[in-house]
């Protein structure tokens, strides 16, 4: 029996709900086609991670406050209030695609339906994008926990299903900028990374556990910080990922982080990028990232 009276709230993870009751994966699997995946483990490490309950209950074409209702009763908690719904208002799916002159075609059906996770390929894709370029991304299941990402970014998507487990999503850069309303719940600015910690006057020699260079030596650079560990994924890629796009070149992003950013680094060796990894304390990752001149 669960004894937790934590209710369910519309923000939380489904992952985080799977772990508390096991039941709540039939709940939220027997609303949809689509999320009927979530009964197979290696969708479900996917989709799970990533989705909150008020996005299922879009996918669901459902209340989320319906949903959060039904996933509480199975827990035995009644009349639990939800918060506001903190999902980002997305763009809508009935736009057109704007005039474009080029299509770049990726299908992560198959990677997904093998338990891979293809998130640094398509923010691989989209960092590639020209301006009048958009990008066709085919994948099992509507990817909502994308179109939030990909908003921030200024992209806006159009949506097409061909069958239940094959989608078609276009994502497009927007030619005018989006209310802030529209976009996700306040959060720190994606591009503001901190010029250096309290600690940066006295640097300490990082002890290398990885490093991608044979010249572990970290060169006289100014250090931008960026700290990711309140940040739920993929935030903590992304961030990194639009600090690195500005960062000037006799300077070096440290990400401050709990875990080694497994997904990040192959991005930073496509992009050319050197990176040391030290472990200063257990809980806590430090990435150094740089570019040579």
């Amino acid at each position: 029996m669960n004894t937790s009276i934590t209710p369910v709230q519309a923000s939380d993870k489904l992952q985080s709900l799977f772990e508390r009751d096991e039941r709540l994966i039939d709940v939220i699997a027997s609303h949809s086609p689509q999320l009927a995946k979530l009964r197979h483990s290696p969708m479900r490490r996917i989709m799970a991670r990533v989705t909150t309950v008020a996005q299922a209950a879009r996918v669901c074409k459902m209340n989320v406050e319906s949903l959060v209702n039904e996933l509480n009763g199975v827990l035995g908690i009644g009349g639990a209030s939800i918060s506001a719904s903190p999902v980002a208002a997305t763009s809508d799916d009935s736009t057109p695609l704007p005039p474009f002159t080029s299509v770049v075609e990726l299908d992560v059906r198959d990677e997904l339906k093998k338990g891979g996770e293809p998130f640094s390929r398509i923010m691989a894709a989209v960092a590639g994008l020209g301006d009048d370029a958009v990008l066709h991304l085919r994948a099992p299941f509507e990817p909502v926990p994308l179109f939030g990402v990909m908003e921030k970014r200024g992209f806006g998507h159009k949506v097409e299903q061909h069958a239940d487990d094959d989608w078609s999503v276009w994502f497009f850069r927007r030619k005018e900028p989006i209310e802030p309303s529209a976009t996700a719940p306040a959060t720190a600015p994606a591009t503001a990374p901190a010029t250096a910690p309290a600690t940066a006057s006295a640097p300490v020699a990082p002890r290398i556990v990885m490093s991608d260079s044979a010249d572990n030596r970290v060169t006289a650079r100014t250090e931008v910080w960026l700290d990711v560990r309140d940040l739920e994924p993929p935030e903590p890629l992304v961030r990194t990922l639009e600090a690195l796009e500005t960062l000037p070149v006799d300077s070096m992003l440290v990400q401050v982080n709990q875990r080694v950013p497994q997904f990040l680094l192959p991005i930073l060796r496509e992009r050319g990028f050197h990176f040391i990894i030290d472990e200063p304390e257990t809980s806590e990752v430090q990435v150094r990232i740089w570019r040579n001149a």
